[in-house]
């Protein structure tokens, strides 16, 4: 799991090591909040230890300055940065539960973000305290869920045994989502859309300006196996 994070780091970054690539989004006099899923098919302790011993080793971010952020509004607030870490997974009322929900109890209100089908919740991240800390969006694709989420169900998990990695979260979003379309098709050996519709994804580049929405605007970049990525 270290390789492929520092793997995944070294693409994304483009640069030489490690440790230049970890400079390239945190800076060691950062306090870094680690906000990963925190329950209902949670983000893997193994991978936010790696990113917590990487920051410590890479860049000399003291531990005191790495904070568990998954939260109120309080936690973010202490931050200079934040690195988003959710698992990937499909939710039965935002259609997906990944990366732009990561945020949502930030909010003080989480229901509120629910109603409209939840085309709201990229407003989350332009609250005060959030706007701009996010450096790296950081999924974990070990073992998704395509559907029924966030209630694990072993029907929907499989193991993609991958990361998901960028600067853009719409985009990382995006890709995430096109894997869980393509896994429902594979399943089905039809079309099978997620329902609700994931609209906080679009809503989340064209009523918010989080990032883009269009696959054919991403740059994929991948390293590993080729068979199964669901991306094609």
């Amino acid at each position: 799991l270290k390789n492929m994070l520092d793997q995944t780091v070294l693409q994304l970054t483009g640069k030489a090591t490690i440790q230049e690539a970890w400079a390239e989004l945190v800076k060691p006099d950062d306090i870094v909040g680690l906000v990963p899923t925190p329950h209902l098919n949670p983000t893997h302790p193994e991978l936010v230890d790696a990113v917590k011993m990487s920051l410590i080793k890479e860049i000399g971010i003291s531990e005191k300055n790495i904070i568990m952020a998954q939260g109120g509004k309080r936690k973010p607030k202490r931050c200079t940065a934040l690195i988003c870490m959710p698992a990937l997974k499909g939710h039965w009322l935002t259609g997906i539960g990944t990366v732009i929900k990561n945020y949502i109890m930030y909010s003080g209100r989480p229901s509120r973000y629910h109603q409209e089908n939840s085309a709201k919740v990229g407003e989350i991240w332009l609250i005060p305290e959030v706007k701009g800390k996010s450096r790296l969006v950081l999924v974990d694709a070990i073992h998704p869920l395509c559907d029924k989420g966030p209630q694990p169900d072993p029907r929907y998990k499989w193991a993609y045994n991958g990361l998901l990695a960028g600067t853009d979260p719409v985009a990382v979003e995006t890709v995430g989502l096109k894997i869980l379309t393509q896994k429902r098709q594979a399943l089905r050996g039809e079309p099978w859309p997620i329902s609700p519709p994931p609209i906080c994804v679009e809503a989340a580049d064209k009523a918010y300006g989080l990032g883009t929405s269009k696959m054919e605007k991403i740059k994929i970049v991948h390293s590993g196996w080729e068979d199964d990525l669901l991306l094609g």
